[in-house]
């Protein structure tokens, strides 16, 4: 068995994008803060204090939130793909179909957050996601 390097770049790349995306909400969810006069309060529950704030602002906040939550599927496996040696070819063409429909979606939820289009992006990346999965049940059979 041999490690192949090849399916983490879009590993790092999504990591990465992640981290824009952290910053954007920074950048979005400061100053909309400030704008509100919003005194923060750690006794309010959690998202509460956050949803009086304007959708742009929010935007940010949910897409970074989403990245946090099915991109670590495709981490999971694209590391166990690398360590299976199956990190290539097909494999690393579909992991990056994944990271540049999960940016595209990004981009579209943080600007204009249609969320018919949106879930269709959404739905659109779980592709493949499921084909990467499938690629690996097989090869370990």
């Amino acid at each position: 068995m041999t490690i192949t390097n090849e399916i983490l770049v879009p590993v790092v790349v999504l990591v990465a994008w992640s981290l824009v995306q952290w910053l954007w909400m920074l950048a979005t969810r400061l100053p909309a803060i400030k704008a509100s006069g919003m005194t923060l309060d750690a006794t309010i529950p959690n998202g509460e204090q956050m949803a009086s704030l304007p959708s742009k602002a929010r935007w940010k906040a949910d897409n970074y939130n989403h990245l946090m939550e099915q991109p670590t599927v495709f981490y999971a496996l694209a590391i166990s793909m690398a360590l299976l040696g199956l990190g290539e070819g097909l494999n690393e063409t579909l992991a990056w179909a994944y990271v540049g429909l999960r940016i595209v979606h990004s981009l579209f939820q943080s600007l204009f957050n249609k969320i018919e289009l949106r879930f269709m992006l959404f739905a659109l990346s779980n592709v493949p996601l499921f084909w990467l999965t499938i690629n690996t049940l097989t090869s370990l059979s």
